[in-house]
């Protein structure tokens, strides 16, 4: 993977979605959603004014999207939607930051044997930067699923899938409304932190608020469970302090009576902007007929993901977890 074609691969992007967003008068992030599908589809939209058409027609001769890797063009458009969400106004709008997505995918293969196909879901997808890194690292065939409200955000997410060349299905709907979907082997979601709005919907949920609104990330683990199969694995980036809220203590019976907890992986708080933004990858497996809890939970704290020589010692601590648990698959 080579860091100029991430770099070409962005700066066209660039490029072509500020013309789209001082042309249109969009969005920056409904600029690469347009220019995305053009990349993609090579035609211009109805929508689009004759001179942004020209524009682009004449800015895709300098760019052929086939010749490019699918990490290559995955990380350019991340880095696209990186600026579009730079003091953007909606919570919504941020991106799991491309390390933290790699170590997902890392661990993803840990606990899926090899010559499994899988079933993944991402509950709360954004521009699907997390599902699609986590597909492009593993080493088994998935077969992926996400769900977004953002109507932005999602056709980000299907562009940037479609470019990827990979098959993707997605659900343009509020993530925590019912789904038509079976239940998935591995869910993996960087989950949005906040309340939830809609009590009505809340009400149905075991992890409710007792009083006002709900927590949107308690109620995301919990629909998460509902669509795991059971002795499927669950992967949330949750904040550190979602054991420390006061409806911490339902949450944690919640957890203790549907599922093992196998891990918590502390990130680098380096790579957040404040110690309060800090965040850690939760791992569980689904309850089932033939599961077990771990002897000893994973407990890790990653070092700096620049310091190569203490990040291989902590790799070294995680593998010897998994083949001494048992769960190592690779």
């Amino acid at each position: 993977m080579e860091h100029n074609n991430i770099e070409h691969i962005f700066n066209w992007l660039d490029g072509a979605s500020e013309q789209a967003q001082h042309q249109m008068n969009i969005t920056y992030l409904d600029g690469l959603a347009l220019v995305l599908e053009f990349l993609f589809t090579q035609k211009a939209t109805e929508e689009m004014t004759d001179l942004l058409k020209q524009q682009l027609q004449k800015k895709a001769t300098e760019i052929d999207i086939d010749n490019f890797e699918k990490e290559e063009i995955r990380k350019g458009i991340q880095l696209a939607a990186l600026k579009g969400m730079k003091g953007a106004t909606q919570q919504q709008h941020l991106i799991t930051p491309d390390t933290v997505a790699m170590f997902v995918g890392y661990l993803a293969n840990k606990l899926i044997q090899s010559n499994q196909q899988i079933r993944l879901f991402d509950p709360a997808c954004g521009t699907g930067n997390l599902l699609t890194a986590v597909i492009n690292n593993l080493r088994v065939n998935a077969i992926p699923f996400g769900s977004e409200v953002d109507p932005s955000l999602i056709k980000i997410a299907l562009m940037s899938a479609n470019l990827q060349q990979i098959d993707l299905e997605l659900f343009h709907q509020d993530s925590l409304r019912p789904f038509l979907m079976e239940p998935g082997d591995l869910i993996v979601s960087d989950l949005p932190v906040g309340y939830y709005p809609d009590d009505i919907v809340a009400n149905d949920y075991e992890l409710k608020a007792d009083e006002g609104h709900s927590y949107a990330h308690h109620l995301l683990i919990e629909q998460s469970m509902k669509y795991t199969s059971p002795g499927g694995y669950l992967m949330f980036i949750i904040p550190n302090f979602l054991f420390d809220s006061d409806e911490a203590s339902k949450l944690n019976a919640f957890i203790q009576k549907n599922a093992h907890i196998l891990g918590l992986v502390q990130l680098p708080t380096s790579i957040f902007k404040t110690e309060n933004n800090a965040k850690s990858i939760f791992i569980l497996q689904k309850k089932g007929q033939n599961t077990k809890p771990p002897k000893e939970a994973l407990m890790a704290k990653l070092p700096s993901f620049k310091n190569a020589s203490a990040m291989n010692d902590i790799l070294v601590k995680i593998n010897q977890w998994f083949k001494k648990e048992g769960i190592s698959q690779t």
